[in-house]
């Protein structure tokens, strides 16, 4: 039987972005079924129940959910491919780490800057993006975090990250869109 691999995804999100890139690095072939977020489908109630949300992998009929499981979930099927994650397990753990760091922090203060009800808001998630980010460095991401932006240009030649990125225009708009159906100006 061939393995029948989906991903359910919503092209501006981050986390369905790292899904995508992790079957793209495997170099694996699989169906990308775009979803309208807003208006969430019986498949993703059936295959999420228990947080309603994408990415999912859906792989030979089963779900898997959140998308730093999804890409340690890809890394063990596929393990005969190249590597996603370390295979020393201290060094592993770091990176499972900052993957969560950026989770929880960047992504976090990211949100209150783009899903602010007031200026206040969008200024105190502006400092927590900025003092999260000098966790990486001093500031002026440029001059100070040049690894960091470094790593950011060398992933984004590599083609299963630009595929896989949203264009910055088009992100722009569906931030409007979004912020105007949600009563946000």
């Amino acid at each position: 039987m061939a393995e029948k691999v989906s991903l359910l995804s919503f092209w501006p999100s981050m986390f369905c972005a790292r899904a995508r890139i992790a079957l793209e690095e495997k170099g694996l072939s699989y169906e990308y079924r775009e979803e309208d977020l807003p208006n969430k489908t019986p498949l993703i109630m059936e295959m999420n129940p228990i947080h309603k949300k994408i990415p999912i992998l859906i792989h030979n009929g089963k779900p898997v959910c959140e998308s730093l499981i999804i890409v340690e979930y890809i890394d063990d099927v596929w393990s005969d491919r190249a590597q996603l994650l370390p295979s020393d397990p201290y060094e592993k753990a770091q990176a499972r780490f900052w993957a969560d760091f950026i989770d929880k922090k960047v992504y976090g203060a990211g949100g209150k800057i783009t899903w602010h009800r007031y200026k206040h808001e969008a200024a105190e998630g502006k400092e927590e993006l900025i003092e999260n980010l000098k966790t990486f460095g001093s500031f002026s991401i440029e001059a100070e975090c040049p690894k960091l932006i470094a790593w950011g240009r060398r992933c984004s030649q590599r083609e299963s990250v630009s595929k896989c990125l949203a264009e910055p225009n088009k992100m722009v708009d569906v931030v409007v869109r979004f912020r105007r159906m949600f009563g946000l100006k």
